[in-house]
């Protein structure tokens, strides 16, 4: 009788672990019109853009989860930044098409002015 409600706790307890885990991650998403908005927002700051973030970046978001440490996002340029934009960044060995500056990697798809980022795993 004891080992059928313990066992029966335990199930319990797992069940309210996953749910919980599963419905109150710390996952945040989040939309910016543009750089400025950014920069009101202290987004930089905190880790979640990349302070290269080009003066013409709008339609920009990122998403994060502090429980992973993770951070993906993407944004749309001008043309105009795009030199500035890809002289700060270096190809990333092994990787296709991944360009990386600081902690973060970056796929540039320069016919959209498009960029999509990430921070590097941790190793």
């Amino acid at each position: 009788m004891i080992k059928k409600m313990l066992l029966a706790m335990l199930v319990l307890f797992a069940l309210i672990y996953f749910t919980l885990t599963k419905y109150y991650t710390d996952v945040q998403i989040n939309k910016y019109k543009d750089r400025q908005v950014v920069l009101e927002n202290e987004v930089i700051q905190k880790g979640w853009m990349p302070s290269i973030l080009p003066e013409s970046a709008y339609e920009i978001r990122e998403t994060h989860d502090l429980d992973a440490n993770t951070l993906f996002g993407s944004f749309n340029y001008k043309e105009e930044d795009e030199a500035v934009f890809m002289q700060h960044l270096t190809v990333k060995p092994d990787m296709n098409n991944t360009l990386e500056w600081g902690s973060f990697l970056f796929q540039v798809d320069q016919e959209k002015n498009y960029v999509k980022f990430r921070n590097k795993p941790i190793s």
